[in-house]
């Protein structure tokens, strides 16, 4: 084949469980549905703000493990949109013209 390998696209996706989610995800998941039953048990549901209340977390994290095309999940969506708005935005020149304009400069 001359050394040339082809490569599928969906290699990432055999790491995953079910095709679709993280280790992480499955947990933070979980807890939500954990979190989301102990307020069920415990509250009482008498009326349509409480028990938007109860059912909040399972449906929060749900939306946060959702998976999104050209990203992995919304929670990667949320965390690289921060990481861009969080960092320096001002992006220094570093071209192969880079070093020609210094030298003009300094004569």
């Amino acid at each position: 084949m001359d050394n040339q390998y082809l490569i599928p696209a969906n290699t990432k996706r055999g790491q995953l469980i079910l095709g679709w989610f993280r280790p992480f995800d499955l947990a933070l998941f979980s807890c939500g549905i954990l979190v989301t039953l102990l307020l069920i048990a415990f509250l009482p549901l008498e009326s349509l703000a409480v028990t938007i209340l109860a059912l909040s977390p399972a449906l929060i994290t749900g939306f946060l493990v959702i998976p999104v095309p050209y990203y992995h999940n919304m929670l990667n969506i949320i965390v690289e949109m921060y990481e861009f708005l969080t960092n320096r935005q001002t992006y220094r020149w570093k071209g192969w013209c880079y070093k020609v304009g210094d030298k003009k400069r300094k004569k």
